[in-house]
């Protein structure tokens, strides 16, 4: 296998730009834009030749990507007129595709952070001789996912819709978003209108008695959805927890970048990202979170799990906790933000103006 399709830009995205002027794809996580970490994985199992399907911002993968070389790929983009669903966009790039009718082709969402053993996932679709074969994870609470059943043998039975009730939870495995498609079944993806894989194309195809075939993988997996995730996964890259050839130096309990300085008696424990130019004042604690290019976080802030935005500032014996701060805000000194909290970009938060918690 030598070709895949990359989904990004778009799709599920919620790191919107109310806290990032930036698309989410070329956020840093781990130092480098998330982006990187799929393209250079992928490079890592033998791909070599990569389609971008993009539903918008092309202009900016392009210019910082190029032709992919500096990764050692062969990068192409198509951008979607009109969004097309995760099916249509497959459909949408299979003109830029050089593989044969039965050859493998790797497509995977740019919003998923994952260890996926991407040579097995080949290898399973080429000894089974599967028309499509879908990495699956398993899930403790299946609920908010659509569950995919497979017979003893690993091959699909079924798509369902996320269950409403206990009786309908007949599996704990979900779809994790990674595929390798014959490269003669894109071209059965109706063209040109809105298509969905798993509501539409998965289940067309078992009924016309095509071969799904499903690999259980249970090493790590992420959905990127959300910014408490990518905060996370972030971390977890740092940590060495979610494998990724792209962290930009070794793993451990932090990564700090170029140009930024970090006062001797900080601590910064948990996969922190202190991104390039930032400021890390004195007595400042920091857990488990990313501190974005030019932001500073004053002497004596604590945060934990946060976002911090580019050239955003937190005030002194600030207190942060599952918190998301937008480029350029500034958060005075002694407040107080707790989970959940999103502070949107450029925004002012006066000193002493805000306490989450309670008064015990």
């Amino acid at each position: 296998m030598t070709e895949a399709i990359l989904l990004v830009g778009g799709r599920g995205t919620r790191l919107r730009p109310l806290t990032v002027h930036t698309p989410k794809p070329m956020v840093p996580a781990a130092g480098v834009p998330f982006l990187t970490h799929q393209l250079a994985r992928a490079r890592a199992a033998g791909v070599e030749h990569i389609v971008l399907a993009t539903s918008y911002l092309a202009e900016v993968f392009e210019p910082y990507f190029g032709d992919g070389s500096s990764l050692g790929l062969h990068l192409e983009y198509v951008t979607e007129e009109e969004p097309l669903g995760t099916g249509g966009a497959i459909r949408n790039v299979a003109s830029r595709l050089h593989s044969g009718p039965d050859d493998p082709v790797l497509i995977f969402n740019g919003d998923i952070l994952t260890g996926l053993d991407i040579p097995a996932l080949v290898a399973t679709h080429e000894t089974t001789g599967a028309d499509v074969s879908l990495h699956l994870t398993r899930v403790e609470d299946p609920r908010a996912f659509g569950l995919v059943p497979t017979d003893s043998t690993g091959r699909v039975t079924a798509f369902l819709e996320k269950p409403q009730t206990p009786e309908e939870i007949v599996t704990d495995q979900i779809n994790a978003g990674a595929y390798v498609f014959r490269r003669s079944v894109i071209d059965t993806i109706p063209a040109g209108r809105p298509v969905s894989v798993e509501r539409e194309t998965f289940p067309d195809l078992l009924a016309t008695g095509a071969h799904l075939q499903g690999m259980v993988d249970s090493t790590y997996w992420l959905d990127l959805g959300t910014p408490q995730a990518f905060v996370r996964g972030s971390a977890d890259l740092v940590l060495g927890r979610a494998p990724s050839p792209a962290v930009p130096g070794r793993c451990g309990d932090r990564l700090v970048l170029p140009a930024a300085t970090v006062a001797p008696d900080a601590k910064l424990t948990g996969g922190t990202v202190v991104g390039e130019g930032a400021r890390i004042g004195e007595g400042a604690r920091i857990t488990g979170s990313t501190v974005l290019a030019g932001a500073v976080v004053e002497p004596g802030a604590v945060v934990t799990d946060s976002f911090v935005g580019v050239g955003a500032r937190i005030g002194e014996r600030t207190i942060l906790t599952g918190a998301v701060i937008g480029d350029g805000a500034v958060v005075g000194p002694d407040n107080e933000l707790r989970e959940g909290v999103r502070v949107w970009c450029d925004a002012r938060i006066p000193g002493g103006t805000l306490r989450f918690s309670s008064d015990q």
